[in-house]
C-alpha cells in the first residue's frame, strides 16, 4: 500500500510500439538507426561547443566523428557477432543486418579508441584532450542509444513484477522465458545511469572553467571509464542476454578493466603528479587554454 492505494494500482509497464519509426513504401526508418544518428549529431555539436569553451579548434570533434563512426559501428557489430558466433554461423547474411540491433558498446569504445589514437597522431593533437571533449558526448549518446533496445525489445533483464516492469512480446523472449511477460527494463536503468554520469562530467567541465583547481588533461576521460564501468557492471548482472565467454559475462570483465584503468590513471595524474602517456606529449598539466576573456 502507498498512501492507502494498492501498489498494483500505481504500477505501469513499458511496452515497445515496435522497431519501425516510419515506413514509406520501400523506405523503412527504424528507431534504432534514428536514435544512433541523433546521438552522433548531438554528440558532434556538444563536443564542438566544449572545444570552443576550451579554446580548442571546434572543427576537430566533427572531423574525429567521421573516424569514430567508420571504426566504432563496425567494431561494435563484430564484437557482438564474435561472442554470438554460433547464432550467426547458421545464418551469415544476418551479420550485416545491423539495423535489427545487436551491437556492443564495448566494441564501439575499443574501435573508437583505436580510431581516436590514429586521428590524434595524424592531426598532432593530444589523445587525452580529445577524450575529455568526447567523453560527455559519448555517455549522452549511450543514454540516447539505449532506447533503441527498448524499441527492439532486447537487452532486457531478469523477470520482475516491479511497478516499472517491461513487457516483452513472446517472439522476443529467450528460451526458458516463453511464459514470462515482464522483465527488468535494464535499458532504462542504463540510460538513467548514463544521464547521471553525463551530468557529473559536465559539472566537472564547467566548474573547472570558473576556478581552481584546473582539471588535468585526461581527467574527464578517466572519470568516464570509472563511472560508466561501475554502472554497467551492476546492470549487466541483471540481464538475461549477456555476451558470455564460458562462465564470465564479458561486459562485466571489460567494465572491471575500465574501472581499474580509470582509477590508476587518476592516481597517476593527481597523486603521482605526472602526465598520462600520449601520442603527442602534453605541454601542460592543466587546461590552461581557457581565454582570459572568460576569467
Amino acid at each position: 500500500m502507498v498512501f492507502g492505494i494498492p501498489i498494483q494500482s500505481l504500477a505501469f509497464q513499458f511496452a515497445s510500439p515496435g522497431p519501425i519509426f516510419i515506413q514509406l513504401g520501400p523506405l523503412t526508418i527504424r528507431w534504432y538507426g534514428l536514435l544512433i544518428a541523433s546521438a552522433v549529431l548531438i554528440g558532434v555539436w556538444l563536443s564542438g561547443y566544449l572545444a570552443q569553451r576550451r579554446n580548442i579548434n571546434p572543427d576537430l570533434p566533427g572531423e574525429l566523428a567521421i573516424w569514430l563512426v567508420v571504426a566504432a559501428i563496425p567494431c561494435a557489430r563484430l564484437y557482438y557477432v564474435f561472442f554470438q558466433w554460433p547464432e550467426y554461423a547458421r545464418n551469415p547474411a544476418e551479420i550485416i543486418a545491423i539495423w535489427k540491433g545487436g551491437i556492443a558498446i564495448h566494441g564501439a569504445i575499443l574501435g573508437g579508441i583505436l580510431a581516436a589514437t590514429i586521428f590524434a597522431r595524424v592531426q598532432r593533437v593530444s589523445f587525452w584532450q580529445l577524450a575529455d571533449l568526447v567523453a560527455p558526448s559519448l555517455i549522452l549518446g549511450q543514454a540516447i542509444g539505449r532506447w533503441g533496445n527498448f524499441f527492439n525489445s532486447e537487452a532486457y533483464g531478469a523477470p520482475t513484477n516491479l511497478p516499472w516492469k517491461l513487457y516483452i512480446p513472446p517472439e522476443s523472449r529467450f528460451p526458458g522465458y516463453k511464459n514470462v511477460e515482464f522483465f527488468h527494463p535494464t535499458f532504462l536503468y542504463e540510460s538513467l545511469w548514463n544521464l547521471m554520469v553525463f551530468a557529473i562530467l559536465l559539472t566537472l567541465f564547467f566548474r573547472s572553467l570558473k576556478g581552481t583547481p584546473r582539471l588535468k588533461v585526461g581527467t574527464l576521460g578517466l572519470v568516464y571509464l570509472v563511472c560508466y564501468g561501475s554502472g554497467r557492471f551492476w546492470i549487466e548482472g541483471l540481464r538475461t542476454d549477456s555476451l558470455m565467454l564460458g562462465p564470465l559475462r564479458i561486459a562485466q570483465v571489460v567494465s572491471i578493466v575500465g574501472i581499474m584503468l580509470g582509477l590508476v590513471g587518476l592516481a597517476w595524474l593527481y597523486f603521482v603528479g605526472r602526465n598520462l602517456p600520449d601520442v603527442v606529449p602534453a605541454d601542460r598539466n592543466q587546461w590552461e587554454n581557457e581565454t582570459k576573456e572568460q576569467d
